[in-house]
């Protein structure tokens, strides 16, 4: 790192509101008080749904997937209509919840109306999907 000499900074004269307006203000270093920086995070943790609104109209793929099997290709051509693929999960078992394509959830198939829906049983944290 340079010597401060052979920096080329403005000339501070102790007011900083006097200072010229296209140089930004310096960042306090923070303090030697765990308290204090404590509290400036705490304030950055203080988010409200309103600090996401730029990211609302960004679409994400939602899957829920019932199942899963592994089948050979010359069964796979002898399906048709009526025919039965059994899946690995039980009846009952929780389905997962993808958000493109990472686990975030697993849940219950319900009916809505004449539709199928998912209820979110279960929210997955970071590490927690097994």
């Amino acid at each position: 790192m340079s010597e401060e000499s052979d920096l080329d900074l403005p000339e501070f004269d102790g007011d900083a509101a006097e200072g010229p307006a296209d140089v930004p203000a310096k960042t306090p270093a923070p303090s030697a008080d765990p308290a204090g920086l404590a509290a400036t995070l705490a304030d950055e943790d203080e988010k409200s749904a309103t600090d996401l609104a730029p990211v609302f109209d960004v679409p994400v793929n939602v899957s829920a997937v019932l199942g899963k099997t592994h089948i050979e290709l010359h069964s796979l051509l002898k399906l048709q209509a009526g025919s039965v693929v059994e899946l690995e999960r039980k009846v009952g078992e929780a389905i997962d919840i993808y958000v493109n394509d990472r686990l975030v959830a697993r849940g219950e198939v319900v009916v809505v109306e004449d539709r199928l829906g998912v209820t979110m049983t279960e929210i997955i944290k970071d590490g927690d999907a097994a």
